[in-house]
């Protein structure tokens, strides 16, 4: 080793000078914290001036670099992002947004103590599902009802207690997979029950389930595609006449609805979707749902029915893995009391306010933005607006667009890397923004821009002004 990089090496201030030189860092990082910084930055500089470089070595050099370690390693990983790809309920970007009304709940329960599963007037131990149980029956006109955290558990909950070791007949065509690679079947097997396919993938009749009936079935299972369509030459059995068949042989009738739906989708000037309340009214004896999609809520999965099938799978031991917790079952009560007022569901209800923007004000917004955004990009790329399709999303309505308006960027030498340039800068500002690259092009819909966000997202884009 040369005798000037002995020398850097010796001018290094020790752990404990810088640590004496850092009181305020260390009353916020704490002493095990600080030391383990130091003693890594102190290292890294050793490195450095072993392989010859000559990096500096001031000590308050070092307290700045220790500084930006422990500050970048306390930053939350879980942080806000704009989301501008015209998907509505994006599985990836946290799905529902949440109503002040919820959030303020969330707080008043996160807050500190609360009667999650204690009966004020008797002053006993209560049951934490008695926050959101009543109005899962007035929303759908269930018996009774119960929630885990999410439908796929709602699934697995209702299969394991109803049908442990049976058979289930499923249509083969509602065999469905779900996000993250989730499949009907794979859930089903998890749950102990024995899935026997019936019928093709396009058409399935009520002689299909008939014929594999027989003294171990334990139950009979519709679960609505929510997430792809089958076109052409389909066929499949209807609720009320499958219902009929489960009557017939005293068999419990299931039905999936994986989106979850409480509301007249039509009436709002949006494709038709079943709803819990038409499923029971149907004949099912048990219909689960999702709480975080068309629903507007938390992540929860519903389940909603039969009084004596209700109280069987709240008996089930999975059922405390599955539970919610406060914070969700807070924010789901407050969810459920806004659809007891129909005709300010839209304002209120953020999931149902983004799905009907009209996009004549979407694209207003876009031609208000269009300069401020114009400006903050360098002269390699171009900005219009341009019309363009949302989608509802988490695999709600797959086949079915809503028109919105977009600000498209193009690159002016046409260079696929000079989009995905600006996608990574756009998700590196201090709240990311999350675009959409299609055809040759950056699109950020602003279907999910709610205006009231509108200044904040142009203020923060003139981080980009080259």
């Amino acid at each position: 080793m040369s005798v000037n990089r002995h020398q850097q090496l010796r001018q290094l201030p020790s752990v404990d000078a810088l640590l004496s030189s850092m009181q305020d860092e260390l009353a916020q990082w704490g002493h095990a914290q600080l030391t383990r910084a130091i003693s890594q930055q102190l290292s890294e500089l050793r490195a450095e001036i072993t392989a010859g470089n000559t990096p500096g070595i001031s000590p308050e050099g070092i307290r700045q670099s220790v500084v930006a370690a422990l500050t970048e390693r306390s930053n939350a990983s879980l942080i806000p992002v704009f989301n501008l790809t015209g998907t509505v309920l994006h599985t990836n970007l946290g799905r529902a947004n949440l109503p002040e009304e919820a959030i303020n709940a969330i707080r008043k329960v996160a807050a500190g103590a609360s009667n999650l599963e204690y009966d004020l007037e008797s002053g006993k131990r209560g049951d934490r599902e008695s926050h959101v149980e009543a109005l899962i029956c007035e929303m759908t006109g269930a018996e009774a009802a119960t929630a885990v955290n999410n439908n796929a558990a709602a699934v697995l909950l209702v299969l394991n207690t109803l049908a442990m070791g049976h058979k289930v007949p499923v249509s083969r065509g509602e065999l469905v997979e779900i996000g993250g690679s989730f499949r009907i079947p794979e859930v089903m097997s998890r749950s102990g029950a024995i899935l026997v396919e019936v019928g093709a993938t396009n058409r399935t009749h009520l002689k299909d389930y008939r014929s594999v009936i027989d003294d171990d079935t334990a139950l009979l299972m519709k679960v609505h595609t929510s997430n792809y369509t089958v076109e052409g030459f389909t066929a499949c059995v209807s609720e009320p006449d499958l219902a009929a068949l489960a009557r017939e042989y005293q068999l419990p009738f299931v039905i999936d609805l994986g989106s979850g739906n409480l509301v007249d989708f039509e009436a709002l000037g949006l494709p038709a979707e079943p709803t819990a309340a038409e499923a029971l009214a149907n004949g099912a004896d048990l219909v689960t749902f999702s709480g975080d999609k068309l629903l507007g809520g938390p992540q929860a999965g519903l389940i909603a029915g039969r009084a004596d099938l209700v109280a069987m799978i709240k008996k089930n031991p999975l059922k405390r893995a599955l539970r919610l917790d406060k914070m969700t079952l807070a924010a789901l009560a407050e969810i459920l009391k806004l659809y007891r007022n129909p005709e300010q569901l839209t304002c209120k209800l953020p999931t149902l306010r983004l799905l009907t923007r009209n996009p004549a004000d979407i694209r207003a917004q876009a031609e208000n933005l269009l300069f401020r955004v114009a400006r903050c990009l360098d002269t390699r790329y171009r900005v219009s607006v341009a019309d363009c399709l949302s989608q509802i999303g988490s695999g709600s309505l797959p086949v079915e667009t809503l028109p919105s308006a977009a600000l498209k960027i193009e690159p002016l030498s046409g260079k696929d890397s000079e989009l995905r340039e600006l996608a990574e800068q756009l998700r590196r500002l201090p709240m990311p923004v999350i675009a959409r690259l299609h055809r040759g092009a950056l699109w950020l819909d602003l279907r999910c821009l709610e205006p009231e966000h509108e200044a904040a997202f142009a203020s923060q884009m003139e981080a980009l002004v080259p």
